[in-house]
């Protein structure tokens, strides 16, 4: 009997923050919708453009830690970019494989060059072995 194979879209969050590269921090943080949230994705400037990632880490390094205002950073200024996309029909075996490789915690899920959701070790662990048992 084959395994049944869980896919990035059957535990992905479909519910993400997306924010303006040119916000502050400060105006993206009260922004945000999901309070779990623990990242923030930054919208592409076009079609050609790639889309970023704000970690709550990196603002609590690069803003908080180094006593900078989170009211004259812009989320710009501290995004990674761009970030590794995940396909939504990948095996989620594949997906924590390709986080340890890359030392990623959470990634968008793209499909058609538009993110659908958000992916992390957390979704993959708690949906994909504990609720697909």
């Amino acid at each position: 009997m084959r395994k049944k194979i869980i896919t990035v879209r059957d535990v992905m969050k479909k519910e993400i923050d997306i924010v303006d590269g040119k916000m502050t921090v400060m105006e993206a943080l009260k922004m945000m919708k999901h309070v779990k949230t623990k990242s923030l994705i930054v919208q592409k400037r076009d079609d050609n453009d790639e889309y970023g990632i704000v970690l709550l880490s990196d603002i609590a390094k690069k803003v908080l830690a180094k006593d900078r205002s989170p009211n004259r950073v812009n989320i710009f200024e501290i995004m990674s970019k761009p970030v590794i996309n995940i396909d939504p029909n990948m095996d989620i075996r594949y997906c924590a494989r390709l986080f340890e490789q890359f030392g990623l915690a959470r990634a968008p899920v793209v499909e058609n060059r538009t993110i659908i959701g958000l992916i992390s070790f957390t979704d993959m662990v708690m949906k994909g072995l504990v609720e697909f048992d």
